[in-house]
């Protein structure tokens, strides 16, 4: 892609690709990683929501580490059929995820934490160490964007 390539694209932020067997309950795994974005000062975040039985990505979306963002990703994952979530124990998804459907511990998010290696190594923006950041947060989110639509959506 060119930059003004780039700057054309739309962001989804939710799968497109047809869910195949709608009625089935889904697992999902909440996760979230920072990154740089316009300087070395300022953290960005990435969100995303990880369907355990298709290694997929079914949902993300770029904001600060808070509640809303939170309720903001939850909010994507309505159309998906989702039995239970399991997370970290990070205390936003304790309080805005019903218990009754909320599994907590690292066990539960090993599939999650090892699909953010691969972001890592093939996006350099992704890693913690680097000298590699974007200036423009548009540019940012939509380089991201469409690894995670081409390469790992649902």
């Amino acid at each position: 892609y060119h930059h003004t390539d780039i700057k054309k694209l739309p962001p989804w932020r939710i799968t497109s690709a047809p869910v195949a067997h709608a009625d089935v309950t889904l697992i999902c795994e909440p996760d979230e990683q920072w990154s740089f974005a316009g300087s070395k000062a300022q953290q960005y975040w990435l969100w995303y929501a990880y369907n355990t039985k298709t290694s997929g990505v079914l949902a993300y979306t770029f904001e600060p580490q808070n509640d809303e963002t939170c309720r903001e990703l939850l909010a994507l994952l309505t159309p998906f059929c989702i039995g239970m979530m399991t997370s970290d124990d990070w205390g936003r998804y304790t309080r805005e995820v019903p218990k009754e459907k909320h599994l907590t511990g690292k066990i539960f998010t090993q599939r999650i934490e090892r699909n953010n290696l691969p972001l890592r190594t093939r996006i350099k923006q992704l890693v913690r160490k680097t000298i590699c950041f974007l200036r423009s947060v548009e540019i940012y989110e939509k380089i991201i964007g469409s690894f995670i639509e081409k390469h790992i959506f649902y």
